[in-house]
């Protein structure tokens, strides 16, 4: 078993790590995906129960912090900095796979959030940045960039926003009189746009997720990521998703279904159709799985999180396709959006 030192130490408690180590069934012999590594929390739990890891991350600086990691796993631990909508390129350039499973944890990393300069979060003041890879367009781009109409969509579909058309609209007043460059000028603007009501959380905080979704096309990474691991895994392997918000569960979940024949079951076909292919997944009973309450009150971030997981059944993944859309309900949505 890995050795775990004290250089390797993860800073951030991973959400639902029992849980999952417990989907993915771990064991000697048998190799993971960690697509989102990040501090290691779950790749670190996955090494003590004797399995090998492929981890992969966008930011460069979470694989660089998992040097010491790989030094005392063995041989058992591979990084590579890349999307995990790209495993299997990753996997194929290092010469591994099929996999026994295969975890992603969606979203911002404790890490992520707690650096200023990353500006990802408005508890701090930093640069509008929030860009995982440190590469391509910023949330400062697209907030003094975008026109109006379609900052107004982003927010609203991606931060589930109903006050977006307003906030949308102060901010390209304010940015004609100066560019908005720091998480908490944004903050500040969207609150005097969208004043908060009593015990609600603070008016920033959907516009923020809503932008960092958008720099980083979590919603698209995440389809293809799903369809990436279905054609990695071997019969019987596991795949495990924790999210933390109703959009991203909303895929996992439908993504599920279509894969394991939940969705849309008929019971005769009609003339001219064609039976379904046969299911790539067996989802269990029980889903989602929620954290605790201990582990919420001791890890405020699991009480959001939502675990489903799925095994791999013998039939063949259908072929890999350009992305297509696929948040049409999204856009429906975005029609009915209130005018505030």
């Amino acid at each position: 078993m890995m050795a775990v030192t004290e250089q390797a130490q993860a800073p951030h408690i991973p959400v639902l790590c029992a849980e999952v180590v417990e989907a993915l069934a771990p064991e000697a012999g048998r190799w993971i995906i960690d697509g989102t590594f990040g501090a290691g929390g779950y790749t670190r739990a996955l090494l003590e129960q004797g399995a090998s890891v492929l981890g992969l991350d966008r930011d460069p600086t979470a694989i660089a912090s998992g040097e010491a990691m790989v030094a005392a796993s063995g041989g058992r631990l591979v990084l590579a900095q890349t999307r995990f909508s790209q495993m299997e390129a990753a996997a194929q350039a290092k010469g591994l796979g099929p996999f026994d499973g295969v975890v992603l944890d969606i979203g911002v990393s404790s890490m992520q959030l707690d650096q200023a300069e990353r500006g990802f979060s408005f508890r701090f003041d930093g640069p509008l940045d929030m860009r995982m890879e440190k590469a391509g367009r910023s949330a400062a781009d697209i907030v003094n960039e975008t026109e109006e109409s379609a900052l107004a969509d982003i927010l609203y579909l991606y931060g589930e926003e109903r006050a977006s058309r307003r906030i949308a609209k102060f901010i390209c007043a304010e940015r004609l009189k100066a560019p908005i460059t720091s998480t908490l000028a944004l903050a500040e603007l969207i609150a005097r746009a969208a004043p908060a009501k009593p015990n609600e959380i603070h008016p920033a905080t959907r516009s923020f997720q809503a932008l960092r979704i958008a720099v980083n096309e979590e919603l698209d990474e995440l389809t293809e990521a799903l369809k990436a691991a279905e054609r990695l895994l071997r019969p019987g392997g596991r795949l495990v998703i924790v999210s933390f918000h109703s959009l991203e569960d909303r895929i996992v979940k439908q993504f599920f279904a279509a894969r394991s024949g939940r969705g849309k079951a008929q019971s005769r076909l009609l003339p001219g159709e064609v039976a379904p292919p046969p299911p790539t997944f067996i989802l269990p009973l029980g889903l989602p799985v929620t954290a605790g309450p201990r582990e919420s009150l001791e890890n405020p971030r699991a009480r959001s999180a939502k675990l489903r997981w799925a095994e791999r059944t013998e039939a063949a993944a259908p072929p890999p396709r350009k992305l297509q859309p696929e948040d049409e309900n999204l856009k429906y949505r975005a029609s009915k959006r209130e005018r505030s």
